[in-house]
């Protein structure tokens, strides 16, 4: 089981500093956590609208154990806060989704979306700077034409190197309801943002035009029984994608069979078993979260208590269905009255599609090996965070006696939550997002 062994930690702080601070911004919590394609990047976004961008340290000679460790890049702001006066609504700045482009040259892509609008971004490198202008002098100002009496050719001289992040593209003013996801297709041509009730498909060089290819709204919203609650693109056909509602319900839609993709071509649910249900069946049935696999095989799910891979051949019942903390089915009542009942936990997978991993309370996350059906409790925290620390598994007791090594589910702290996590695309590196800082943890070096 080598993917889940105990990980070397580092702990970045969002605001640049590697220690949770005693009093916490709201703008400073961490909202998505991203890997570009090749895992050499690592992009966060948060509340206070601004992405931060982490580099991979190279290999080096002399210190071969610094190589995966991830220092920051760039930091820009990506949103500001903004106000509808149509609807007098205000508009968060918070960066609900990032996704990055395939790298194409030596600039970097990524699409960042708050609620209403996706903006694409290009980060790139200068490390040189032209000099002998001939209508500006060194300073910019620029010189008076008669005293210009020769031609020069501007040089490029050196320069320290200096990361500019730019918005090349600004997707706006096309969905009605917040976006909760975006998704860059494998055409590497086109896009889709997800909001509540809509699904649009983009041209990545197009801003002023979209197409609507999912539409679940009714025509009385008195009538309206789910919503959409996340979207995702097959890796490697362009014509197929999914998207997950509150009902508990995903559906496989196939762009070829018709422009608008309201009649679904799969549609995955599990029944529900009649002797579990609840007041809180359908809250906790509701899906946070959807990914296909790699090999775009399978696909994960995550509800509120559960992790699911389901065959995409299969439509009837999940392959596998996993608990994350189970325990916390006797405190759905007190989870409903202090609202941590809607948090929207997030899932990935691991670069080979064998091991699953998401988050939960008391800043624990879990990890499940699909071959050895073994799974693991692991802590971000503070004592964990220094360099080449050792992460210990935790165990949860739900009632009786607690051993030392043992946490009663009474003791765990719900304002501690890990929603977002990554996983680097070939090696068992992983970043967790908790409150404002993020964690960076990879397997053992010797």
């Amino acid at each position: 089981m080598s993917c889940i062994h105990p990980r070397e930690s580092v702990m970045l702080g969002h605001d640049d500093i590697c220690c949770l601070s005693s009093t916490i911004s709201v703008t400073d919590i961490i909202s998505t956590v991203e890997f570009n394609s090749t895992g050499e990047l690592l992009a966060t976004g948060d509340q206070g609208g601004r992405v931060v961008v982490f580099q991979r340290e190279q290999e080096s000679k002399n210190q071969p154990h610094r190589r995966g460790e991830y220092n920051v890049y760039s930091t820009f702001q990506s949103h500001e806060p903004e106000f509808d006066y149509l609807k007098s609504l205000e508009i968060e700045e918070k960066i609900n989704k990032i996704r990055w482009l395939p790298q194409q040259n030596a600039a970097y892509f990524l699409l960042s979306t708050n609620d209403k609008t996706v903006k694409l971004w290009k980060i790139s490198e200068r490390d040189k700077r032209p000099e002998g202008y001939n209508l500006k002098d060194e300073e910019g100002r620029i010189r008076d034409p008669t005293t210009i009496t020769t031609l020069r050719v501007p040089v490029l001289r050196p320069m320290d190197l200096m990361v500019e992040a730019t918005p090349r593209r600004i997707f706006s003013n096309a969905h009605t309801y917040h976006i909760n996801s975006i998704s860059v297709n494998s055409d590497n041509e086109t896009y889709m943002s997800t909001d509540d009730l809509r699904i649009n498909l983009w041209n990545l060089e197009i801003t002023n035009r979209s197409f609507n290819i999912v539409d679940i709204k009714p025509a009385n919203m008195e009538e309206l029984t789910e919503v959409i609650t996340a979207a995702e693109f097959h890796p490697n056909q362009c014509n197929t994608f999914v998207y997950s509602s509150s009902k508990g319900s995903i559906r496989l839609c196939d762009m070829r069979t018709s422009a608008l993709c309201d009649n679904h071509s799969k549609l995955f649910e599990e029944p529900e078993d009649p002797s579990n249900r609840s007041f809180f069946s359908e809250i906790i049935s509701s899906i946070s979260d959807v990914k296909f696999s790699h090999s775009g095989r399978y696909l994960m799910t995550r509800d509120y208590l559960t992790v699911k891979v389901w065959d995409i051949n299969m439509e009837s019942k999940p392959l596998e269905t996993y608990q994350v903390h189970d325990y916390l089915r006797s405190k759905l009542c007190s989870l409903y009255e202090n609202d941590c009942i809607f948090d929207k936990f997030e899932c990935v997978w691991n670069g080979t599609d064998s091991v699953l991993m998401t988050g939960s309370y008391n800043n624990f996350f879990r990890m499940f090996d699909r071959n050895t059906k073994r799974d693991v409790t692991l802590e971000a925290s503070r004592e964990n965070s220094k360099p080449r620390a050792i992460l210990k598994p935790r165990k949860v007791c739900v009632g009786g006696k607690r051993r030392k090594d043992e946490i009663s589910v009474d003791s765990l702290d719900f304002s501690k939550k890990i929603l977002h996590t990554a996983w680097h695309p070939n090696e068992n590196i992983i970043a967790v997002a908790a409150t404002n800082n993020l964690y960076i943890f990879q397997d053992k070096v010797n």
